[in-house]
């Protein structure tokens, strides 16, 4: 076994506690991510295009996928209770819905 010096092992510790502490700051944003969540809901039809948050329909991927301004099964995430007042100019209501939709015209 190899002995370390007093430099390595100086070095050593003070790289475990940069790790340590990389870790715990890395963290902290996905915690607070989740609260942010629970703080909003999905709000469909009030993206912009390619600027939803999720879901847009059969042949996309997700995130960035919807095709027209105001998509009605492209949602984004909205403060929790705003959804339905939300301007959309496709909703049948003129605002933002919980569940996906068909767009009417614009």
């Amino acid at each position: 076994m190899t002995k370390l010096t007093t430099t390595q092992k100086t070095t050593a510790a003070a790289l475990a506690l940069a790790l340590g502490a990389a870790l715990t700051i890395s963290a902290a944003p996905a915690v607070a991510a989740g609260d942010k969540m629970a703080d909003q809901q999905k709000c469909f039809g009030v993206a912009l295009k390619g600027k939803n948050d999720c879901k847009a329909g059969a042949g996309t991927t997700c995130a960035g996928t919807s095709k027209i301004d105001h998509q009605g099964n492209a949602w984004s995430l909205v403060p929790a209770g705003t959804c339905e007042k939300t301007a959309s100019k496709t909703s049948p209501t003129g605002y933002g819905q919980l569940k996906e939709f068909k767009e009417s015209k614009a």
